[in-house]
């Protein structure tokens, strides 16, 4: 009998397993987009106060996102992999990117955070690769560090007036090359430890949108296609402004 309840004590013990398009998941992304949107009007709407303040909150939480996520790491039981300790995932140096980006209003990092923002990272909410739900602190900190990249590819355009530079073309471009030459130093870490940076290796055991654009290494050719497509799709509003302007020099 004591062995009956020692069991189901360590069952209720045990943190639940992340379910893509679960209530948790859907209401964490409803919040967290609740929270972004009162962030960004504010911003807009108070240049003095809240502009800043949004500025600092965004650039921390990205600054912060390597630290506090491998504190919530460390309190699992499992031991930790590579793929875990190692800041070489993509969201990892976007999050760098855009708090340097935040900061520093340097165009090529507002770029890149706006590009890979808006077209990786907002992916990574939609079918996070999160292995834990709530209330397990790691689910907290997966939400917080994608939501401050998004909320920073937000920001940009939004309140510190960043647009594609002309030709229309250039910005999309540049952001692709980058992400290429990203892949290409993600597989050649991968061959050398064993790992999954940017999941070239293999899709993630989660359910994602890997699943469905075709098997290893075939997938890796639609995630170009998709990418340009949708760097082209995030340019196409700023068109119209940037023919008035002449678009953004560095």
């Amino acid at each position: 009998m004591l062995a009956v309840f020692q069991k189901d004590a360590n069952l209720r013990c045990m943190p639940q397993r992340f379910i893509v398009f679960s209530s948790t998941h859907l209401l964490t992304v409803a919040a967290g987009c609740f929270v972004m949107c009162v962030l960004l009007i504010s911003a807009r709407r108070s240049r003095e106060v809240a502009l800043p303040l949004t500025r600092a909150v965004l650039a921390f939480l990205c600054l912060t996102a390597f630290g506090y996520s491998q504190y919530a790491w460390s309190t699992c039981e499992h031991p930790l992999d590579l793929d875990n300790t190692l800041p070489f995932h993509l969201c990892d140096i976007a999050a760098f990117v855009a708090g340097y980006a935040l900061l520093s209003r340097k165009v090529w990092a507002q770029e890149l955070t706006y590009y890979w923002g808006l077209a990786a990272t907002l992916q990574a909410l939609i079918t996070p690769a999160l292995l834990y739900s709530f209330p397990h602190l790691t689910f907290f900190t997966f939400f917080t560090h994608h939501f401050a990249i998004v909320g920073a590819a937000c920001f940009i355009p939004l309140c510190d007036g960043w647009r594609p530079r002309a030709p229309w073309w250039r910005s999309p471009a540049r952001a692709l090359i980058w992400v290429n030459f990203y892949l290409i130093c993600a597989g050649i870490l991968n061959f050398m430890l064993g790992t999954n940076f940017g999941f070239v290796a293999h899709p993630p055991e989660n359910p994602s949108l890997i699943d469905h654009l075709g098997p290893w290494p075939f997938y890796l050719i639609s995630f170009e296609v998709i990418a340009g497509i949708l760097f082209i799709l995030l340019t196409l509003p700023w068109l119209a402004k940037n023919r008035s302007t002449g678009g953004i020099v560095s």
